[in-house]
C-alpha cells in the first residue's frame, strides 16, 4: 500500500501545480484532453480463473475519479482513481458464494494531444499500481478451508485515445491500452486454513495485460463501455511448511487470467 500512497502524493502535487491551466485551452475544444476532475460510477461482471484448480466469478460496483491538467502546448498529465467491490461465488474445492473481493487501482499517465478537424488522437505511457483482496475464509460446500489473498501489480500502461466529432460537441472516444507488466506480488494467508501451514508471500515477474473503452461524450457527461484483461504467469516457490533435513513443502501461485467488463458513468466538473 505503500506504492499507492506514493502515487496519490505524486498526483497530489501534480495538480496543484497546474491549477492556473485547468480553466483554459481544452473547454473550447471538444476534440482536445479535458482538463478538470471527474467523478463516476461503473458495474462490471468481473472472472478470476486459474485453470483445472479455482475460480471466482460474480458482479461488483465502484466508484472512478481523475484528475487532468493540460498545457498550452496539448500536453497533458492525469491522474487515475478506481476502487471496486463484489460478493463473488468461488468455484474449486467445494463453492462458496458471497466472497469479499475488493480491488483499488491508481494510476498516473502523461500524454500529447494532436487534434484535427474532427478527429483527435491522445497517446500515452505512466505508471499503474493494482491491488486486490479477496477474503476466502470460512469452508466450502466440500469442507475445504480458505484463506485470505492480497495481490499487488506494478505496471506501465502505454494506450491511445481517439475521438471523432459527430456534430454539436458529441464526442466518441475509444481508447486501447496495454499493460506492460513490471512486478507482482502475491501474499496468500494460509494459515487462516489451520495449524501446520504458514503464510507465504510469491514473486511473480511474467505477464501481461489490456485494456480497452468506448465512451460517448458531452460536455460535462461520459458514458460507456470497458474491459479489463490480465495474464499473470506461475509465480516463485515459497516454503509453506517447517524445513526439515533441507526439505519443506513449497507453495506457487499458480498462472491466472481476470477478465472484467462493464458499464460506467462520469460527471466532469
Amino acid at each position: 500500500m505503500q506504492i499507492l500512497k506514493t502515487i496519490l502524493g505524486g498526483a497530489g502535487l501534480l495538480l496543484a501545480s497546474s491549477c492556473a491551466a485547468l480553466a483554459q485551452a481544452a473547454e473550447s475544444n471538444p476534440l482536445a484532453t479535458r482538463p478538470g476532475w471527474e467523478l463516476g460510477g461503473q458495474v462490471a461482471h468481473y472472472q478470476y480463473l486459474e485453470p483445472d484448480f479455482a475460480k471466482l466469478s460474480g458482479n461488483r460496483a465502484g466508484i472512478v475519479a481523475a484528475g487532468t491538467a493540460v498545457s498550452a502546448a496539448g500536453v497533458f498529465s492525469r491522474f487515475d482513481f478506481r476502487e471496486s467491490y463484489g460478493r463473488l461465488k468461488y468455484e474449486g474445492s467445494g463453492t462458496k458464494d458471497r466472497v469479499p473481493d475488493w480491488i483499488l487501482e491508481a494510476r498516473v499517465v502523461a500524454g500529447l494531444d494532436w487534434v484535427g478537424r474532427r478527429v483527435s488522437l491522445s497517446p500515452y505511457l505512466g505508471l499503474g499500481y493494482r491491488y486486490l483482496y479477496s477474503d476466502l475464509r470460512g469452508y466450502t460446500s466440500s469442507g475445504a478451508a480458505g484463506y485470505r489473498r492480497e495481490s499487488n501489480y506494478i505496471y506501465a500502461p502505454v494506450g491511445v485515445t481517439a475521438r471523432f466529432h459527430l456534430g454539436d460537441r458529441w464526442i466518441l472516444a475509444p481508447t486501447f491500452e496495454a499493460e506492460v507488466f513490471a512486478r507482482g506480488r502475491q501474499a496468500s494467508k494460509l494459515s487462516d486454513a489451520g495449524p501446520g501451514v504458514s503464510d507465504a508471500t510469491n514473486e511473480q515477474k511474467g505477464g501481461r495485460g489490456h485494456r480497452a473503452s468506448l465512451m460517448l461524450e458531452k460536455d460535462h457527461w461520459a458514458a460507456g463501455f470497458w474491459t479489463h484483461y490480465w495474464h499473470i504467469e506461475d509465480s516463485d516457490l515459497q516454503c509453506i511448511t517447517a524445513v526439515v533435513n533441507g526439505v519443506c513443502l513449497a507453495g506457487q501461485e499458480p498462472a491466472n487470467y481476470t477478465r472484467e467488463s462493464g458499464l460506467e458513468l462520469r460527471y466532469r466538473f
